[in-house]
């Protein structure tokens, strides 16, 4: 035994290998994860193995395409409930104290997929009977997270996801029984193990969120349900496919949403923040194909990134626009049945979707799937004296970012949207749908059309690139963007601003102003949370050093009148205050924050609930209001695993030397810190208000690396190297000292994500020069 592999010499044909392990728990996140609950001091199992983590509890051939059956047998506590892939059986009482549970085999199915919870997890019964049977419906949690449990929500979702997806596959759900499982410490929001899910426990919400939460759970819920069709059903052969595993789930997950739920406006979500998440990842010096190539396990656990969810799930949303819906459907439900229960490439699914739409997909394949880089569309046009336009074209300029990618033009099926202003609303006059091919395309439709308020390419978010606004179309969405009336017009439209200003084609002050102009009569909450997500990131990177602190005060002062001109007790009212509290810098600012927390301040509607409290706390840490005293009592007042880990972002944050290193070393040298516990710490440590006590950091980090990826996980190694990157150390000195580490002998993924740090230093660097020209 090497430490990983047991060498198996002198083989047979066929042979019988019984092995016993004595494993460790893990408390990262990775193999078998043990909690203790303070609250109740009770002890809580799950695990996690994708890609290759089930080695870390049990002996086997670790590869998605060795399938095998698993009959597991669990001897726990008595009073714990033990879930696994198969249905719980009844326990076998052995002591007075300890239990045995002896599992029926499964299926086929890869490692990656099984699954062990164990705890005296809070359990909820229910079923769902479709077209093709019943099944039993289960949802887990901790006892003390029961309290804050909405089992009828979830099992709503639950059972619309199931009727839907059976309706669309036109294919049984495969596995049997269904349980959701809730667990501390989650690495990720969810895990598709086959018939055992387990999810993020935060998303049960304790305190109030807004329905932007609601609908990224509902979207979280749905998108591991498609994953048992595809993924665990039908699996790919080796994690090339990664990517269509999760674009098919991505994808999935919305269309349901849209279609079988009452968040009718997902792909509004999906196009504001995970086509955000794919178009920065895309521009990045790691990006890659869609379809890559996983020369190694540590290739796929950095590649669980926005090409292989978002960007992967917009090109498979333009081929069901491009080979019809029904036809896309028909395909995949044959998919499904020749293959189930074994592996598949790419071209077993493409192959059924060609026979069914009769259309060659293998140019698709070949632009789409194996290029990198995302292109940029622009509108020219003439006008004659009219104010029709006398001539129109579509233009289409290859990736620009990251330099030295192959000159890519793509077809991209997209429409043109064209709004007037019409009783104080900008409003859809005509929508033109075609094909974009090269580096132009007429568009003779257009010859002879009255030039519209705005006009907007890629309306309905068709295809996967950036888009740009005519100069008219600009000015009107700076006046008038709060009253298109469409919310994926609109979110579209942000989207083009947050990618200018990426580019430092548009300053910082400007996107403030485009923003502060537009976000309060926006309607869509999630986009008002990801617009103003993506405005504070750009005022701590990209505003010129001299106009930060200027910058902060006009958007606490925008979003205070948003907050206090709010319904009481509504979503914006929430989102507003929120973003408030965290760009509050000025005295009269800060009193304000330290109000809502000791009550000397209320609002009506604003219940400043235990989250809100630990947000309210945690900013006046950072500004030197409050010490670790206060942190001390908040958390006697909330010691849970949720107020452990926000009490390790605020004695992190505290605003000193002495705080700064204690936090250092529980981070780089305490290995025994559970890995909820370090990312929190990490956040805390990072402040972009606190850039003069980072200064010191920068060596430091780039001296610890190596010994961090020697010693650590690969969760936890990626979770130190990224979170603790100077990326609010914007100068040349950042760029030298992560080219002198980039020089040297690295593993690819530590070089990678250097590199991907690296970058955003360049970027920020042009969006601060834009910024300082203004």
């Amino acid at each position: 035994f090497d430490g990983h592999r047991i060498e198996l010499p002198n083989l047979l044909a066929e042979n019988e290998v019984v092995i016993t392990a004595d494993c460790a728990y893990m408390n990262t996140g990775e193999g078998l994860h043990r909690f203790v609950d303070p609250v109740d001091n009770e002890t809580y199992l799950y695990t996690q193995f994708e890609s290759a983590d089930a080695r870390r509890m049990f002996a086997c051939f670790e590869q998605p395409d060795l399938k095998a059956t698993f009959a597991l047998t669990v001897t726990a506590p008595s009073h714990w409930k033990v879930v696994s892939n198969s249905p719980s059986p009844d326990p076998e009482m052995i002591t007075p104290t300890t239990s045995r549970w002896t599992f029926e085999a499964t299926p086929r199915m890869s490692t990656y997929i099984t699954a062990l919870v164990a705890g005296p997890y809070h359990e909820v019964r229910d079923s769902y009977t479709g077209t093709f049977g019943t099944y039993p419906l289960g949802i887990f949690c901790r006892n003390s997270l029961a309290q804050y449990l909405d089992p009828e929500d979830i099992f709503d979702l639950t059972k619309a996801g199931f009727e839907f997806f059976e309706k669309q596959f036109q294919i049984g759900y495969p596995f049997g029984k269904y349980d959701q499982l809730f667990v501390p410490e989650f690495n990720a929001g969810a895990m598709e193990n086959a018939g055992c899910v387990t999810f993020l426990e935060d998303l049960i919400f304790r305190s109030r969120v807004t329905d932007a939460a609601y609908e990224q759970r509902a979207n979280t819920i749905l998108h591991e349900m498609a994953h048992m069709w595809f993924g665990d059903l039908v699996t790919m052969t080796w994690w090339d496919d990664l990517w269509l595993n999760e674009s098919f789930a991505e994808w999935a997950a919305h269309y349901a949403n849209v279609n079988a739920t009452r968040y009718v406006d997902a792909w509004t979500s999906f196009s504001n923040q995970r086509k955000a998440w794919a178009y920065r990842q895309d521009q990045l010096p790691s990006t890659h194909p869609i379809a890559a190539d996983m020369v190694d396990l540590d290739s796929v656990r950095v590649n669980f990134d926005g090409i292989t969810y978002a960007k992967g799930a917009s090109a498979l949303r333009q081929l069901v626009a491009w080979v019809g819906e029904p036809e896309f459907l028909t395909g995949v439900h044959n998919y499904f049945v020749k293959h189930a229960w074994g592996n598949t490439q790419l071209s077993d699914l493409l192959s059924e979707l060609e026979a069914t739409s009769g259309r060659d997909l293998s140019g698709w394949t070949d632009e789409w799937l194996r290029t990198s880089g995302v292109n940029l569309i622009r509108p020219q046009f003439e006008l004659a004296a009219d104010g029709t336009y006398s001539d129109f074209t579509i233009t289409q300029e290859p990736p620009s970012a990251p330099a030295g990618l192959p000159p890519t033009l793509r077809s991209h099926r997209m429409a043109i949207g064209l709004y007037d202003l019409v009783a104080g609303q900008l409003t859809r006059r005509e929508r033109f749908e075609l094909d974009v091919v090269g580096a132009s395309t007429k568009v003779p439709a257009l010859v002879g059309i009255k030039q519209p308020a705005l006009l907007l390419l890629n309306d309905d978010d068709l295809t996967f690139a950036k888009v740009r606004l005519d100069e008219k179309s600009w000015r009107t969405a700076v006046e008038h963007l709060g009253v298109v009336d469409s919310s994926l017009a609109r979110a579209i439209i942000w989207g083009a601003a947050w990618d200018m200003t990426r580019d430092a084609e548009v300053s910082t002050g400007d996107f403030l102003a485009l923003v502060l102009s537009g976000i309060g009569q926006e309607s869509d909450i999630g986009v008002v949370q990801g617009v103003l997500r993506q405005l504070k990131s750009a005022i701590d990177q990209f505003a010129a050093p001299a106009n930060r602190s200027g910058y902060l005060e006009q958007l606490a002062n925008g979003v205070l009148g948003f907050a206090q001109d709010s319904e009481p007790g509504s979503d914006h009212q929430l989102a507003f205050a929120r973003v408030f509290n965290s760009c509050a810098t000025t005295s009269a600012h800060l009193d304000i924050v330290a109000g809502l927390l000791d009550g000397s301040i209320t609002w009506s509607g604003l219940k400043i609930d235990t989250d809100l409290r630990w947000s309210l706390l945690q900013r006046l840490v950072v500004t030197g209001r409050l010490a670790e005293e206060a942190i001390e009592a908040e958390l006697r007042s909330d010691d849970t695993a949720t107020g452990r880990r926000q009490a390790a972002v605020a004695f992190a944050a505290r605003p000193t030397m002495v705080a700064k290193e204690l936090a250092w070393a529980d981070i780089i040298e305490r290995t025994e810190l559970p890995n909820a516990i370090l990312e929190d710490t990490i956040g805390g440590f990072v402040q972009p208000d606190q850039v003069e006590l980072l200064v010191d950091y920068r060596s430091k980090y780039f001296a610890a690396l190596p010994q961090v990826w020697a010693k650590r996980t690969m969760e936890t190694s990626q979770s130190i190297t990224m979170g603790l990157y100077p990326a609010f150390l914007v100068d040349e000195e950042t760029l030298a000292q992560t080219d002198a580490f980039l020089a040297g002998d690295l593993n690819s993924a530590l070089r990678r994500l250097v590199g991907e740090g690296r970058d955003g230093i360049e970027r920020a660097l042009r969006a601060r020069a834009a910024d300082t020209s203004k």
